[in-house]
Formats: structure tokens, C-alpha cells, sequence
């Protein structure tokens, strides 16, 4: 019998701190999209007028980029996400984050960490982790 090859550690490379936790991510998409019920400021036909989002499409886990763990080609860790339905979601990739925050008056980032800090997955990861 050959003995199977052993492989080499790589060199420099250690493993990704950014979290990934799925029960985290089912949570976050059992609750309402952020943008829910929220209006904004739009100008049609030189009239200004309120426009309120119309929820469409499941419930999402959107990743907040801006000032978290992620990178260039790189995902955010599950920790940084926040509920939002389908057409929220898409918005928030075509106009931008700090636009679509200016236009529903949410702050992404700080709603993702108090949703980090209630759900049930994030309270066990950070037991095991304060262990470690």
C-alpha cells in the first residue's frame, strides 16, 4: 500500500476571522425588512413627494460592508447582517449603502450589532469563543 501524501502547511495563511453562522442568518430572515413602513423624499414631475417602500420578495440577510470585517472580493462576517425583503436588498447593492441609509433614515451597522447581541447564535458563539 502507498502512503497517502502529506500536504504542506501553507505559509503565512491562517484561517478567516470573519464569522459565519447560518442559525444567525435564519434568525435575521424571521424578522420585517428594515425598510418596512418607511417613506422617502422623492421628486416627481417637479413636485416633491413622499414615497413609502413596498416590501417585495422574501425576507434576506443583506451583509453591511461599510466598516465591518469584509474586504475587497470578500463577504462580510454573518454578524454584520440585517433583514431586508428582496427589492430592499437589491436597492441597497444599486444605490449604495450610505445612500440607502440616508434614504430610509437606518443605521445599517449599529442595527446589525444589536441584532448580533440578541440573537440566541450569537450569545452561544460568543460563549464558546470567550472560552477559547
Amino acid at each position: 500500500m502507498i502512503p497517502q501524501r502529506k500536504k504542506r502547511p501553507k505559509m503565512g495563511v491562517r484561517e478567516s476571522s470573519v464569522i459565519r453562522s447560518p442559525g444567525h442568518l435564519q434568525w435575521i430572515r424571521g424578522h420585517e425588512c428594515v425598510c418596512a413602513e418607511k417613506t422617502y423624499p422623492k421628486e416627481m414631475e417637479g413636485v416633491l413627494r413622499f414615497i413609502r417602500h413596498k416590501c417585495e420578495g422574501r425576507i434576506q440577510a443583506m451583509h453591511v460592508r461599510i466598516g465591518t470585517d469584509g474586504g475587497t472580493a470578500m463577504k462580510p462576517g454573518d454578524n454584520w447582517t440585517i433583514p431586508g425583503c428582496e427589492s430592499a436588498h437589491a436597492e441597497q447593492h444599486q444605490i449604495g449603502e450610505q445612500s440607502f441609509e440616508k434614504r430610509y433614515g437606518v443605521k445599517m451597522k449599529e442595527i446589525a450589532e444589536k441584532l448580533w447581541n440578541l440573537s440566541p447564535h450569537g450569545r452561544k458563539w460568543r460563549l464558546e469563543h470567550e472560552q477559547a
